[in-house]
């Protein structure tokens, strides 16, 4: 497993040091190790978790909303793997989220017909994304 230094975890998340340093302090991130000569050591899944949390930055999420999204998501498994499809998983839902209420004044203002082909569009594939959902929740169908 490689392990990186904070200057080369900055140069590889493409944030500062200083971010580094701040994350860590926060509870963001955690250093996997510290060297004989005291440095903290990061790992590859720290950089995943870093792109995981700018992503979550560019979606206007605040650091506390980051932070108990991803303590979340470590309770569920400590697999980073799984981690990231959660929390990937999640923040298309809140996005979802805002775009359905971003949407709903524009239907109200639609056309009787417009607004039901806009629903008859979409309702196909909504119901699509809810069974998938329920299943992987284990309240499916078939559970």
């Amino acid at each position: 497993m490689k392990h990186y230094r904070i200057g080369e975890l900055a140069r590889l998340a493409q944030i500062s040091s200083r971010t580094i340093d701040y994350y860590t302090k926060l509870g963001l991130i955690y250093p996997e190790k510290r060297s004989k000569t005291n440095y903290r050591l990061y790992t590859d899944e720290t950089l995943a978790r870093l792109k995981r949390i700018e992503t979550m930055k560019q979606e206007k999420y605040s650091l506390e909303e980051i932070k108990a999204s991803l303590d979340a998501w470590n309770k569920v498994s400590q697999d980073e793997a799984v981690t990231e499809k959660l929390t990937s998983l999640g923040l298309h839902l809140r996005q979802l989220e805002r775009e359905v209420k971003e949407l709903s004044p524009l239907l109200a203002e639609m056309k009787p017909r417009q607004a039901k082909y806009a629903f008859n569009t979409i309702a196909a594939q909504s119901a699509a994304c809810i069974d998938a959902l329920l299943l992987l929740l284990g309240k499916g169908p078939f559970m």
